[in-house]
């Protein structure tokens, strides 16, 4: 128990917003993640985190790729290296706005 708990003190619990999307979320919209963790906490329901790692694998993964979006990223770098890559062999041309310049506006 910390000496002084400003989270206590303020009446806020950043532990559980920061961690559970299914908690109460500010403006009263829905987190990101929040049907897919509403999936994996329905197939992991009573069953246990050890048989709910095996058994539940494809809803955990899902959720864990929706909060990190490793796969997402490295997808997108690999576009950006084979645009770079066309670009060099100069079998592609940007468009002006991509390049940073102002189109003649009417």
């Amino acid at each position: 128990m910390p000496f002084f708990d400003v989270q206590k003190r303020l009446g806020i619990n950043i532990d559980q917003w920061m961690t559970i999307q299914s908690a109460e979320q500010p403006y009263r919209t829905a987190a990101r993640c929040h049907a897919f963790e509403k999936e994996w906490i329905e197939c992991a329901h009573g069953i246990g985190l050890i048989r709910a790692k095996k058994e539940c694998k494809i809803e955990l993964d899902d959720f864990t790729e929706c909060l990190l979006r490793q796969k997402t990223m490295k997808r997108i770098a690999a576009i950006q290296k084979q645009r770079k890559k066309l670009i060099k062999e100069g079998k592609y041309t940007p468009p002006p706005h991509h390049m940073g310049k102002d189109d003649a506006r009417p």
